[in-house]
């Protein structure tokens, strides 16, 4: 299969990646009233009769009756009520639509911008989620709400439009259907009420709906319509290997190279697609030749690029084994119908040996029309005659003396093949190093070995020997065959060597861009990231880089290399200015050229986020078409990589805040009951005994006091956790290690807890013979106290709790057991969170939710690990705390 009749992978790679998503269609229109929504439900309410599952995910009729009435067979999926600046809105509720997962959903006005607080601030980001879900999905969308057109819309009507859409949305559409209404009937629906009501109508008839510009939008929508027409044609084409063109609409091709005269045949091209009202391309096939391109042909493609780009046109650099190839292909497979090249005058030997570049593309063109630029304006250009097949790499000092050496070389093995083992036809032992010659050296130093070697041959090895005639008929017919395969494959073997010297340097690129890629990857801040970008554009261009990037109000250097953090005030300027209007300027721009440097921004999907200045002591163009192109890849990689870098440092703010803001709300909510309620207590107790002193009897003072003492205690239990999370939390705590004998500390823990489990059946059971650990003992009391509190709140009243430790597997394990209701199963982990309580019944415990949270990082700290389970023999949690036991341990 020849590679013409081969799909597209592009276009296969792009109709997979839809397999999954959803269809979208957009009813386009010119102005509001046109009818998008009415033709929308239209449609809609047929695919409901065919059985199709289709529901309303918002749908904004503006009070027309005849779209209201359209709405009434159709389900609506609620809108989510939002609360904004003091006023209740309805947005649509995404999650339902995602929850209800209709075949079909009604999404209008794709421009809308969705209220401060929904889940995506714009209306087309929800479009997209659904369309990812599988969903397909009819929207509206007006011309003037395109991005690429906001400024156009708004230099004609001299309203602009705050809310749009990417471009690329549009693009993406499967299907695109134009509501057209003439002007005329638009401006009469406006008068009968049927777009605004009457006092709207009547300011939008003196501003926006006049006839001159309803006209303009109107061309404007078709003409954008056509474009996206004629796109999906292409892609259809290509997907199906359909050789073009189909002229459905012209499409213009300019072809440049390397010649003076590019600017002026890219000027004729747009000139002819003006006239024709097609679109247009230029085009640079970069062959194996390109290599040997001089500064001057190198800058004067990247001229006739650039002039191309002024005028309007894109432009796309191929490579290709040859120019008419390249040109050609890429003509049939995008459905160009008109081809630009030029010809020049070129030596009779020339015309010989190979044909013209221009007749190439002229035989191959097939039903492409091919424009040939005269002659007489190159030559006004100053151009200069075209080298046939690019041009002649400059002399080769190695090339050509190796290229003798290797057919010496032949020779003096020929004479040795034919004396010592009677090889009469030694001819591919020449063969032998016309090939080499070709492969080291290229094209010119392996002819030169082919016509020694045809004379070697003649002279060394065809009878009569020794002179260069040839007197039989059949070694006439064999030197000239061998003369002919000689230059074949010289020919052959130089043009895969070029080939593949260019294929290793693009291998190179490609290697460094994906090596440049992961170490993006693996960089998580923002000035490492800087600094490998600026390093990387400054190795791969051979330029001075800076990058900027916005502080306040203006734009500053945030890294470059060599480094350099200073630029003048002009230089600042030039940066500023990039960084407002999105486009190219200093060096070689149209836009403030006479900065020292080049500022190219760096942009992604949502916008610029940076500027990068280069520069270079080399004179003329700074970047080639090469380089242009590899740094857009740069750019656009570490463009991604800093939108990456800032939205994970905007989602750890939004994390850390929301982290503060449920932190304060539960020491908030801990504080008024766990501060509050002892205070009251203690209040309570305290006025009692001074104002009834005298009524109350000893036993009762007693107990007023007992109780102002105990919840005095808890009152300084949760102001002590409060104090250690404190210290956990800024890392001040640093625990005092030494020999600590378990059974004291149990115990000490146990006299400390005794008000506390008084209710309860303690049993303790240590193992005789526990090593010492190598602990802080007032830390590690402080965690068993933190846990036997919580037994005690947990545990069933009257019921028993177990402490017991032992050694197994090279640990010291202290297990501490209640006969409570247990831990749900999803919050064993969660209770070691802070400020968090299980509710587990329908009582609530006393706590602030710290004290578990407060052991672990003490445990933690000290080098041991706490974990909760539910006991396996009967209801009820059980805390296993393990320290490692010391390589040497101490003796009591």
């Amino acid at each position: 299969m020849s590679e013409s009749a081969r799909p597209s992978p592009e276009a296969l790679l792009a109709e997979s990646r839809r397999e999954g998503h959803g269809r979208l269609k957009v009813f386009l229109g010119f102005a509001p009233g046109v009818g998008k929504t009415y033709e929308m439900l239209s449609q809609a309410r047929a695919r409901k009769l065919e059985g199709i599952d289709v529901v309303i995910g918002v749908v904004e009729t503006h009070g027309r009756i005849e779209t209201e009435v359209l709405t009434k067979s159709l389900e609506r999926i609620p809108k989510r009520r939002m609360s904004y600046k003091g006023h209740v809105l309805a947005e649509m509720d995404l999650d339902a639509v995602l929850q209800r997962r209709p075949r079909l959903v009604l999404v209008d006005e794709l421009a809308h911008t969705n209220v401060e607080g929904s889940r995506h601030p714009k209306r087309y980001m929800d479009v997209e989620e659904i369309l990812a879900a599988g969903i397909d999905v009819y929207t509206t969308l007006n011309v003037q709400h395109l991005e690429s057109l906001n400024d156009v819309v708004a230099g004609i009507t001299r309203v602009r439009v705050s809310e749009t859409v990417p471009d690329s949305v549009l693009d993406r559409a499967d299907d695109i259907e134009l509501i057209d209404l003439t002007p005329d009937d638009l401006l009469q629906r406006l008068k009968e009420g049927k777009v605004y009501l009457p006092e709207t109508a009547r300011r939008a008839a003196q501003n926006y709906f006049v006839p001159g510009n309803l006209t303009a939008l109107r061309e404007i929508a078709l003409r954008r319509t056509a474009q996206r027409v004629d796109e999906q044609m292409v892609s259809y084409m290509r997907s199906h290997a359909i050789r073009g063109p189909w002229e459905a609409s012209e499409r213009v091709l300019v072809r440049v190279n390397e010649r003076p005269g590019g600017a002026a045949l890219v000027r004729y091209g747009r000139r002819l697609a003006d006239r024709l009202h097609a679109s247009w391309t230029a085009i640079y096939v970069e062959t194996p030749s390109a290599q040997h391109f001089s500064e001057a042909e190198r800058d004067r493609v990247a001229e006739a690029l650039r002039v191309a780009e002024r005028l309007g046109g894109q432009t796309v650099t191929v490579p290709a084994a040859n120019v008419a190839d390249g040109v050609v292909d890429y003509a049939h497979a995008n459905n160009f119908t008109h081809i630009v090249t030029s010809t020049t005058h070129r030596s009779w030997w020339a015309v010989l040996l190979r044909r013209s570049t221009t007749y190439e593309i002229i035989r191959r063109a097939g039903r492409v029309s091919v424009h040939v630029v005269p002659e007489q304006l190159v030559r006004a250009m100053k151009g200069k005659a075209e080298k046939p097949g690019g041009p002649i790499p400059p002399f080769e000092g190695r090339g050509y003396p190796a290229s003798i050496l290797f057919v010496a070389l032949a020779l003096l093995a020929g004479e040795l093949l034919q004396r010592e083992f009677g090889v009469t036809n030694v001819a591919l032992v020449f063969l032998t190093a016309i090939l080499a010659s070709a492969v080291l050296y290229g094209l010119w130093p392996a002819l030169l070995a082919s016509i020694l070697a045809v004379l070697a041959f003649n002279f060394f090895f065809m009878p009569p020997l020794y002179t260069f005639t040839v007197a039989a008929p059949e070694n006439v017919v064999a030197l000239v065959t061998f003369a002919v395969v000689a230059v074949i494959a010289s020919n052959l073997t130089a043009r895969v060597r070029a080939q593949a010297l260019l294929a290793k340097e693009r291998a190179a690129v490609t290697d460094s861009l994906y090596e440049f890629s992961r170490k993006l990857a693996a960089v998580f801040t923002l000035d490492d990231l800087l600094w490998a970008t600026s390093f990387q554009v400054a190795q791969m261009l051979k330029v001075r880089v800076v990058i900027l990037l916005p502080e306040k109000d203006s734009i500053a250097v945030r890294a470059g290399y060599p480094p350099e953090d200073v630029l003048d005030e002009s230089e600042i300027a030039a940066a500023k200015w990039v960084w407002d209007h999105a486009t190219p300027a200093g060096r070689g721009a149209d836009s403030l050229p006479g900065a020292q440097r080049l500022y190219l921004p760096m942009r992604t999907g949502r916008g610029i986020v940076g500027v990068i200045g280069l520069d270079s002591d080399r004179p003329g163009p700074l970047l080639t078409p090469d380089q242009r192109r590899l740094f857009d890849a740069l750019a656009d990689q570490a463009a991604l990589a800093i939108e990456r870098v800032r939205l994970a440092e905007d989602f750890e703010r939004a994390r850390l805040s929301a982290e503060t803001e449920k932190l304060r709300s539960a020491l908030l909510t801990s504080i008024s009951h766990d501060l509050r309620t002892p205070l009251s207590v203690i209040l309570g107790s305290a006025s009692s005994l001074a104002g009834q002193e005298n009524a109350l009897d000893s036993a009762a003072r007693r107990e007023l006091v007992a109780t102002i003492q105990e919840e005095a205690e808890r009152l300084n239990r949760f102001i002590a956790n409060l104090l250690d999370m404190t210290r956990l939390e800024s890392g001040a705590l640093a625990p005092r290690f030494e020999a600590v004998d378990l059974g004291d500390v149990v115990g000490s823990a146990l006299r400390r807890a005794g008000r506390v489990l008084g209710g309860h059946k303690v049993a303790l059971a240590l193992e005789p013979g526990l090593p010492l650990l190598r602990l802080d003992p007032v830390l590690l009391e402080q965690v068993l106290f933190n846990v036997l509190d919580n037994a005690g709140k947990y545990a069933a009243p009257g019921g028993g709790i177990e402490i017991r430790g032992g050694q197994s597997q090279g640990q010291v394990r202290i297990e501490i057991s209640d006969e409570g209701d247990g831990i749900p199963s999803g919050d064993l982990e969660r209770i070691f969170d802070k400020f968090y309580r299980v509710q587990a019944s329908d009582r609530k415990r006393a706590g602030t939710g710290l004290g578990l949270a407060i052991s672990r990082g003490f445990v933690e700290a000290m080098g041991g690990t706490i974990t909760a389970a539910n006991r396996a023999d009967r209801p009820g949690a059980v805390f296993t705390i393990a320290f490692p036991v010391p390589a040497e341990t101490e003796t009591v």
